[in-house]
């Protein structure tokens, strides 16, 4: 399931990274090296530092949904679910 908060992405406000930057490491490296932008991971598909799976996906295999998951928080449902 795609995530609707961030698109599928993985990140939010990503329109502020340059066209060419597409994998996930160097869009991070470039939040690092970049001061004056608002991106960021995805706070519905991580925890703000890194993914519960895949990147901008739910409920794969690395992360289910229910009580064990990294949802259940949230009664085992993501946040934008």
């Amino acid at each position: 399931m795609n995530c609707t908060r961030c698109d599928g992405t993985g990140f939010l406000n990503i329109e502020q990274v340059p066209e060419a930057i597409t994998n996930t490491d160097a869009i991070l490296e470039w939040m690092r090296r970049t001061e004056d932008h608002d991106v960021r991971v995805c706070d519905c598909c991580g925890n703000g530092e890194d993914w519960y799976g895949t990147p901008g996906q739910h409920y794969t295999s690395d992360d289910p949904a229910g009580p064990n998951g990294p949802y259940a928080y949230n009664g085992g449902l993501c946040e934008c679910h």
